[in-house]
């Protein structure tokens, strides 16, 4: 048995059998990549009872790309909806009893299903089962997820995720659970992961992990969630939904206000940064900004700080993660 983190199990909980798993992967604009995501789905030490891509209204070949692999999956085709809408289309196809996340541009270590799969056979009451994983920039290992900063929470998961998102994305869900609560919310521009943990968990799920790095995260500049607006964006959707619909107790409904300030405050710097950057003459008057990063802004004319702010993305560039990577040489210009 591989190193595993969970809550303590249920009262009188026996082992079961190792559950079916179907590989989704939500796909768009991803003709360049994502063979590689489905050749890892496909060779599978356990493999998958079905990898399923949902082409999420692309332009480029998707279908020409994954041409050596169409035997072997099933392509689902929409409309352009956003990643939450081709995630529940995929999911809700599926027919295991879970359904394992894969994004179009990352790949599965071989024996990531298998590890999973153990797992759920030890805990069948978990409804959540994830794995560490390598977090990795043009094919260059960074770090992994799962260190210092960033640790897997067992003791109150409820309260966790309300303060963060403490589940690596790429996890392998319950599918009835998922249909339960009505898939991933496509109203949510960025981050629709995080939500869908929420509801899971509020509605009395747990989460597992796998305590090893069997996922190939890559990370990119031009990735959706890389976009910092974008991304506060949908984590200020998320708090707000958090607050508007969840049975909080005292605590958490304090928690989640406390949360709702901070999301509205770094919406409001992003909006802001994206402002200075490209240069536009109001960018001084947003309101909700810290005190101390609206006499920042304020000292400074607008012009000034997007030379700043441009100089400095030359040089360097903040993945999802947060992490900052230094351009090659050739790329600050």
């Amino acid at each position: 048995m591989r190193p595993t983190i969970a809550p303590a199990p249920r009262r009188g909980l026996q082992p079961g059998p190792v559950p079916s798993f179907s590989v989704i992967i939500a796909a768009y604009q991803a003709a360049g990549f994502v063979a590689n995501a489905a050749a890892s789905a496909l060779e599978q030490t356990a493999p998958a009872h079905e990898v399923i891509v949902c082409d999420d209204g692309s332009t480029d070949d998707i279908e020409g790309a994954l041409g050596p692999y169409l035997d072997r999956i099933t392509l689902l085709r929409r409309e352009h909806a956003g990643e939450g809408a081709a995630k529940t289309a995929a999911a809700f196809a599926a027919s295991s009893e879970f359904v394992a996340l894969l994004d179009a541009d990352d790949r599965y270590m071989p024996e990531r299903l298998e590890a999973m799969g153990e797992l759920a056979a030890a805990r069948p009451d978990l409804d959540i089962i994830t794995t560490d994983a390598y977090l990795e920039v043009d094919g260059r290992p960074l770090r992994r997820c799962y260190e210092e900063d960033k640790v897997f929470e067992v003791t109150d998961q409820r309260r966790a995720l309300l303060e963060h998102d403490f589940i690596f994305g790429a996890a392998a869900v319950r599918r009835s659970r998922l249909v339960e609560i009505g898939g991933f919310d496509e109203a949510i521009v960025s981050g629709t992961d995080w939500d869908c943990w929420i509801r899971l968990v509020f509605s009395g799920s747990m989460v597992g992990l796998v305590d090893q790095p069997l996922y190939r995260y890559h990370m990119h500049e031009n990735a959706m969630s890389s976009d910092k607006l974008l991304t506060s964006r949908g984590q200020l959707q998320t708090a707000e939904k958090a607050a508007r619909t969840l049975d909080l107790t005292p605590s958490e409904r304090a928690l989640v206000q406390r949360l709702l300030t901070e999301r509205r405050a770094a919406a409001e710097l992003e909006r802001a940064r994206t402002a200075l950057l490209d240069g536009t003459p109001d960018a001084r008057r947003g309101h909700g900004l810290p005190t101390r990063v609206k006499a920042a802004l304020g000292a400074a004319a607008p012009g000034t700080m997007g030379r700043l702010l441009n100089a400095r993305q030359r040089r360097t560039w903040v993945t999802a993660t947060g992490a900052r990577v230094e351009r090659r040489p050739d790329e600050q210009t």
